[in-house]
């Protein structure tokens, strides 16, 4: 175990600022596999297992509003998986980064002008795609002029890998870069930014 922590740019600290993180060594109980299946019983199985997979309904309360002009795209490069994008692509200089999780864009309708526009978006599913994001991300960032980066992520726990791949990428870069996480509700809402 680490007894130093990390601010999220890279910068190992000796303890938690703002003492948010303690850790607390104890003995653990012996296992018990009667205590183990009495408690498995008693929970309500989620669907698949993971609470972002649980199927619902959503009943938007705001009014439609009707356009009057067709919304232009703002994606700014080819290809957008990370899984595709090439490390040394031109685009990547002096870029501002948005790493999103595939369903942001879906979840909020305003997406491509509110947080797309005049940056290079790449998109992926921690859930659905196999590996980890963090060594490609953490290459791009090394190898070219980033200038910040944004995360976009759905509030659901299984988006929580595509912000820890950026912090590790943004760790693991040596850069000190701005940057900032900005979690969407699956109604659409920003719960936090």
């Amino acid at each position: 175990m680490r007894d130093d922590y990390c601010d999220g740019l890279g910068n190992c600290l000796p303890v938690c600022p703002t003492g948010a993180i303690t850790f607390e060594q104890r003995e653990a109980l012996e296992y018990n596999e009667e205590e183990v299946k009495k408690n498995m019983e008693n929970n309500e199985p989620l669907a698949c297992g993971c609470p972002g997979s649980n199927a619902k309904a959503i009943k938007h309360t705001e009014p439609e509003i009707q356009a009057t002009e067709k919304v232009v795209s703002q994606l700014n490069q080819w290809p957008v998986q990370i899984k595709l994008v090439s490390i040394n692509a031109p685009y990547f200089e002096n870029a501002n980064l948005l790493i999103a999780a595939d369903c942001c864009a879906y979840a909020y309708g305003n997406f491509h002008n509110d947080y797309m526009k005049n940056k290079i978006t790449m998109i992926g599913c921690p859930k659905l795609d196999d590996g980890d994001y963090s060594e490609k991300l953490t290459a791009i960032i090394s190898e070219n002029n980033i200038k910040s980066v944004t995360v976009v992520r759905m509030e659901v726990p299984c988006c929580g890998g595509i912000e820890s791949a950026v912090k590790t990428a943004l760790q693991n870069s040596g850069k000190m870069l701005p940057w900032r996480v900005i979690t969407l509700s699956t109604e659409g809402k920003i719960l936090e930014d």
